[in-house]
């Protein structure tokens, strides 16, 4: 896997976003601190309004991004996007008051919408061979799930030594070290910019409606559902669980979320070989029904009262979630290339980021209230009928090879034109072999 780190450019993207996560997770943990020195008691208030800011200007800013993306210099739209992240960690040490946090964690957070879907639409084009991209977004998928393990333990050691406010400086650091990194890579010349049609409505919709067009993303669409009721599962309830249903100290929660990367990085490690004997939609059609079965498996940790296996029960159960979600989450860039036209492509991913965080922005609440109002149990029984549903909906609208050979590639692709020629003259051939039966009869 590692020897596409031989490709310069992509080597320098793949340190660019290694350490610009690196730094959001810094900026993760410190935020929650200065959040309890403004705020008090009503740290968690405000960190929720935060988070759900975050998906608003994810759900919103990246279509919009998407429209213009075409338009503009790749290298200038990341470093910019890098620059302003940068800016935003420098101010945040000295905000006083609660709604400059929102205002900063908006801004912040729209800056990483402009960033990533462009960052995700250049890799298909630094490597175009399947086999190094599919490898690419296995690495991807890995530099997530480590960071969210290293981070933690980073601002823990780091906060040792000194206050968190400098945690925000190391942020600011991760972010200008990203952006020189992007503007030392060589960037390949992107396909031309699609011909303009339509308003500014139509151009920053352009991605979802390509989404809602072709059958294979209208399933991946799905997918994101499934996949968001089962990680707001884990990210929201897990300290419920350790703390409340187990009665174990806060230690086990990073252990429970340990467990959950784990299981999403053995699946990122196996899948770049397995991806070249099996489709990508066998391996995300089972990842997403793998879910439902392990939300069975939650069901039934959380029904029973008692017993010291409830433990070691739940770590299983939670590297099984991450193991699922990495079955769906890791080939879905793979999907997107294969149905987005290559001029559509920075507007096919960003409405795969904007849609996909549409559906934690309705999965985490949901995880949150159900499980405080109602009990853990109905969580379970709602969010696993979510992902059983959309897991069975995902089933349905994925055409298989057998009754759609082309479905991998995009509306108007010349083989798939040649494809519905061969297929009409399959059809006007066995017309009128039908016909001279018919005469000989």
């Amino acid at each position: 896997m590692l020897a596409v780190l031989r490709n310069r450019t992509y080597r320098h993207l793949f340190a660019a976003q290694v350490i610009a996560l690196v730094g959001t997770g810094l900026a993760t943990v410190a935020l929650g601190l200065l959040a309890y020195d403004i705020a008090g008691a009503d740290a968690g208030s405000v960190l929720g309004t935060a988070l759900a800011i975050k998906m608003v200007a994810y759900v919103a800013i990246a279509p919009a991004v998407g429209a213009i993306a075409d338009r503009l210099p790749r290298r200038a739209l990341m470093v910019g996007a890098d620059l302003t992240r940068g800016g935003v960690a420098l101010f945040l040490p000295f905000v006083d008051q609660v709604w400059q946090v929102y205002v900063l964690v908006f801004l912040l957070q729209s800056a990483s919408a402009a960033f990533t879907p462009t960052f995700q639409a250049v890799i298909p084009d630094v490597l175009p061979e399947e086999r190094d991209y599919t490898r690419a977004l296995s690495m991807s998928r890995l530099a997530y799930d480590l960071e969210s393990l290293f981070s933690p333990a980073l601002a823990a050691a780091l906060l040792s030594v000194i206050t968190y406010n400098w945690l925000f400086t190391g942020t600011m650091l991760g972010f200008l070290a990203s952006a020189a990194l992007v503007v030392s890579a060589v960037l390949p010349k992107p396909a031309p910019a699609a011909p303009r049609t339509g308003g500014a409505y139509a151009k920053a919709t352009a991605g979802t409606r390509l989404f809602f067009s072709v059958p294979q993303l209208r399933a991946l669409l799905a997918l994101n559902l499934a996949v968001a009721a089962a990680s707001a599962m884990v990210t929201v309830n897990s300290v419920v669980y350790v703390r409340d249903v187990l009665g174990l100290s806060a230690g086990a929660v990073a252990l429970a979320l340990g467990a959950y990367g784990a299981g999403s990085m053995v699946v990122a490690l196996v899948l770049p070989r397995a991806l070249e004997r099996v489709s990508d939609r066998t391996v995300m059609l089972r990842g997403a029904l793998l879910l439902t079965a392990v939300f069975a498996g939650l069901g039934a940790i959380t029904a029973v009262q008692g017993g010291g296996w409830r433990w070691p029960a739940l770590l299983v159960v939670w590297a099984a979630f991450g193991a699922a979600c990495s079955m769906v989450l890791t080939p879905a860039g793979r999907l997107i290339r294969r149905s987005a036209p290559a001029e559509q492509r920075t507007a096919a991913f960003a409405a795969q980021f904007s849609l996909s965080h549409g559906c934690w922005l309705l999965t985490y609440p949901l995880a949150g209230r159900l499980g405080a109002a109602a009990g853990l149990q109905w969580a379970v029984v709602a969010l696993g009928s979510i992902a059983l549903g959309a897991s069975l909906l995902a089933v349905r609208l994925w055409p298989t090879r057998a009754a759609h050979v082309h479905a991998d590639l995009p509306v108007g692709h010349p083989h798939l034109r040649d494809a519905r020629r061969v297929r009409a003259g399959w059809r006007h051939s066995h017309a009128g072999l039908t016909d001279t039966l018919h005469a000989h009869m």
